[in-house]
């Protein structure tokens, strides 16, 4: 029979309990004075008061979507993998995410067909397209549809600066 290695667990030193735990009573390892003594210095903290910091000289933006990017754009898709479905099937970014040709992840801001390869299948397409991409389709017989499926995406606020009057 093998033996089991013994394993020691000690458990951390409460700071601050008194002499009798192990981590002194007066100061309890935080030095004497100041502003690390006696509380946790903030992370956005640059030192003076009367030094303004870089949160308060940042443009104010309000509202949910302030940590957006400002410029989202379509994924883009190319026109040749339109033949990888069947006559008369719809391409929607469901579809499109069945068939494994983009991930549900990267869709958020909508899809886009661009490109100019050759279509080979008539299918309708209801997602949005550019103008090369529209020409192949119709050729190959397929047709476009007015309705963009899209996955709804909150609105996006444009920045607001503050100035100071003088």
């Amino acid at each position: 029979m093998e033996k089991l290695v013994k394993i020691k667990h000690r458990s951390k030193k409460r700071v601050g309990r008194g002499y009798s735990s192990g981590k002194g009573g007066h100061t309890t390892g935080r030095g004497a004075k100041g502003q690390k003594a006696r509380s946790k210095v903030g992370l956005l903290f640059q030192g003076m008061k009367t030094k303004k910091s870089l949160v308060k000289k940042l443009p104010l933006q309000r509202g949910k979507g302030r940590f957006k990017p400002l410029n989202q754009k379509p994924l883009p898709v190319d026109v040749s993998l339109l033949n990888f479905f069947k006559e008369g099937d719809k391409v929607e970014v469901a579809s499109l995410v069945k068939k494994g040709i983009i991930k549900s992840k990267d869709a958020l801001d909508g899809v886009k067909i661009l490109g100019k390869s050759e279509v080979k299948v008539a299918v309708s397409v209801l997602v949005a397209c550019s103008r090369q991409a529209k020409e192949a389709i119709e050729k190959a017989g397929g047709t476009l549809g007015a309705e963009i499926s899209r996955v709804k995406k909150p609105a996006v606020q444009k920045t607001v600066s503050v100035t100071k009057k003088k």
